[in-house]
This record gives structure tokens, sequence and C-alpha cells, in this order.
């Protein structure tokens, strides 16, 4: 589905965006992803390409009461020109100065926006292991700023742009201009702006995803069991798991949407006791590679097997990372019904692709979705089952042909997905 991978689609037509869309997902992020605060500050980080809608999106705020709108613009082009021409060292560092001041913000009450529309495939072609140290070196630094996000410390959230170099990654047989446009249709149906008030229309979705969270944490499962084709997994739960979905409440007090679009709900697996063998539904887009048909086998909790059709050195370097990279550190549950899967498009981005499928995500998991984790030291969340890693990977494992059962600790069971779809 995707074009040559030496190539960058940059030479596509810049189509100009519909103002009714970038309004509309500006009221979306401000109203319902970040719910932002009068006098609230806001960081927003933002590719170049989705510049049109940061300036919505700042339009919106300040007419919300913001307090200071800072956004922060990545390049294409400049971030390719560092690995066309850096050398050494280079692939090491990373601007600790920036997520040092981007913590100071958090802990000062600001809010998080990320905009995503950047060419999923741009660091196709480039030196795998070079991506791969840049990635860790930025992790590496990232970790002050992100402890406020994976703590849910503060609200933030993460919402699409649609550009002209994404829309021909995914509609690689269309005009340009004809590839934009589905796009724009795509991401609105998705964020339901398709809805005559999208406003209700997600706080109807936020209660229907908070009514089937109450009742999985009601339920007390020990352990999840997906069995479909090539699949044969059981996915242990962490002690004192919480189920999460839609919209929650940051420790802030405040409730947002962390992701938009969303169609999962989630929780922390137990880092050690995860078993069996797992066939990837869809491809993985990762660090501009595409990988395929990937396969892992679990013993103790650890990916102890890992293959893939296309893209598995791409798949070792990133379960070698650190020591956490090779467990799991979220599963999430999600209906083959989904819109983002009945669009029957690959993304190649995982906003929108991992709420197409339930997944697992290998790597780092989140404090919040155990009890009390947010108060818990690295050592304690560990001895609930929480994972810890410089990385956190989504892949997709279900379908329509994927069955899901809740095990609990007597030995009983309860169908919880049958044919890629909730029981009841």
């Amino acid at each position: 589905m995707s074009q040559d991978a030496g190539q960058t689609p940059s030479a596509a037509a810049q189509g100009a965006l519909p103002p009714d869309l970038l309004d509309g997902l500006a009221e979306l992020a401000v109203r319902v992803g970040l719910n932002l605060q009068p006098g609230q500050d806001l960081v927003m980080t933002t590719p170049l390409a989705a510049l049109p809608l940061a300036r919505a999106i700042t339009r919106a705020a300040y007419r919300a009461g913001a307090g200071l709108v800072t956004p922060l613009i990545s390049d294409a082009e400049i971030t390719l020109a560092r690995f066309r021409n850096g050398q050494g060292e280079s692939f090491d560092r990373a601007p600790d100065w920036l997520y040092e001041g981007m913590a100071q913000a958090f802990g000062a009450g600001a809010a998080r926006l990320a905009l995503v529309g950047e060419d999923p495939m741009l660091m196709a072609g480039q030196d795998a292991a070079q991506v791969a140290r840049a990635n860790r070196a930025n992790a590496r630094a990232y970790r002050p700023a992100l402890a406020a996000i994976s703590g849910f410390e503060i609200n933030w959230s993460i919402i699409a742009c649609p550009t002209p170099d994404w829309a021909v990654r995914i509609f690689p047989d269309l005009a340009p201009e004809d590839a934009l446009a589905r796009l724009v249709d795509a991401i609105s149906r998705t964020a339901r702006l398709d809805q005559p008030d999208p406003i209700a229309a997600w706080q109807a979705h936020n209660e229907s995803l908070a009514a089937r969270c109450a009742m999985l944490n009601d339920a007390r499962f020990e352990a999840l069991q997906f069995r479909g084709p090539g699949t044969d997994l059981r996915v242990g739960l962490a002690e004192g798991h919480r189920w999460q979905g839609g919209a929650a409440t940051a420790r802030n007090g405040v409730r947002c949407n962390p992701n938009i679009p969303t169609e999962e709900v989630f929780t922390t697996p137990h880092a050690q006791r995860v078993e069996g063998h797992v066939r990837a539904t869809k491809p993985l887009s990762h660090q501009g590679s595409l990988i395929e048909e990937i396969e892992m086998r679990f013993e103790g909790g650890r990916a102890v097997a890992a293959r893939a059709a296309r893209g598995e050195d791409v798949l070792r370097e990133m379960l070698a990372t650190d020591e956490g990279a090779a467990r799991l550190g979220e599963v999430a549950l999600v209906p083959h019904s989904s819109p983002v899967s009945q669009s029957g498009l690959l993304y190649f981005n995982t906003l929108f692709d991992e709420n197409a499928a339930s997944h697992i995500a290998m790597g780092q998991s989140y404090a919040s979705c155990i009890e009390g984790g947010e108060d818990l030291s690295g050592d304690a969340l560990a001895a609930r089952g929480g994972n810890a890693s410089l990385i956190h990977v989504d892949w997709m494992i279900g379908s329509q042909q994927m069955d899901v059962d809740g095990l609990h600790t007597s030995g009983g069971s309860v169908p919880l997905m049958r044919a890629g779809e909730w029981v009841g």
C-alpha cells in the first residue's frame, strides 16, 4: 500500500484543508481532547505540515480562556537532514534542555497537545541503526516530561491533521488532491465530525466506553485469553489492574480524552504472566518501516521468539531496546465494528491503526491503569506486574475471527468477544 520506501512524497500537491474541518478538529481538541481550563497554559507540538490545524487550535484555545499557547514545530526536511548528513555520536544526542523545560511547564499546570500528520514513512530508507539510536536518546531525554503524561498528572491529548504527504501514503494510486480529500473524509468520520453535534456524539461515546470499563473492572479477571488464526495467547493482568477508555480524569482534576479518535478499552498486563503465541492482524508502521506479519511467542511474560515477513530487523531492534521492551505494557480490546476498522484503511499511524483492532503493546505500562499506581514507586509498580521501558509500541492482533475470554482465578471463564465483537 505504500510508495517506494526510498521516496519522500514531498512533491504532493499542497491542498488546502476545508475551514469547517479545521474548526471542527480545533473545537474537539480544545473542548473534548484537552478540556482546556480558563487560564491554563498549553504546550503544543506540531509538524510543519499540520500548521493550519495548529493555528485553528490556538484560536480556539484562546477563545476558551487559555493562558499561553506555546507551539513547538518540527519540519520533515530538517529531520531528514540529520540522518542524511549527521555523523558519529550526533545520533546519541537529544535536547535534554527542551524536555526539562516541558516538564517544568507541566509541573506548573500546563496541558499538553500533540498534533500528528507527518509522513509516517519519513524515515524509510534511512539507516535503521541510526534511527534507533536517535529514538533511544530522545526517549531517555523525554523521561522528565513523559512522567507527567504516563502518570496522568495533567490533561493531555493527541489529534491528527490530514496532510498531503500522509494522504499519498494511504492512497498511493490516487492523484494527490484526491488522496487528501479521501483522508479528510476518513478523519472527519473517525473524529465524529460527520455527526450533527460532534461534542454530544463524543459524550455519548465516552459514556459507552465508561460502561464497558465498569463491567470489566467489576469482573476482576485474572487474565484474558485470545484465540484466533495463529493466536493462542493468555495475557495475565496486573494485580489491582484498572480498565480505562475514552475520557478520564487526570490528577489535576480535569477530565479529558487523551486520544482522538479512540475506540479502545485498555489496561495493564502482568509483565511476568504472558504465555503462548500471537500473530499480528495488521502491519505495524514503526520508525519509518513497515513491519508485516509479526509472530511472537511468549514464555514467563517475555517474547522469546519473534519473526516478521517484512521489517524483521526493525522488529528485533525494537525488542532489544532494553529489558522491558520484550514484555507487554498494555492490552486493549477494540470491536471489529469500530469506525476506524470499518474504514478499511491502514493509516500507517498508531493513533488510528490501534483503534481498528484489539492490540497489545510492547514496553512501558501506564501507572494510571493500576489502582493507586500514580503514587507507587517503580519497584512497587513492578511488584504489581507493571513494566518499565523506553518504548511503548502497539501492534494489532484483533479481527473478525478473534475470540476473547476473561479468566477468573477460580478457573472459570466469561466470553467477552466473539468474532471480534463484544458479547452483550
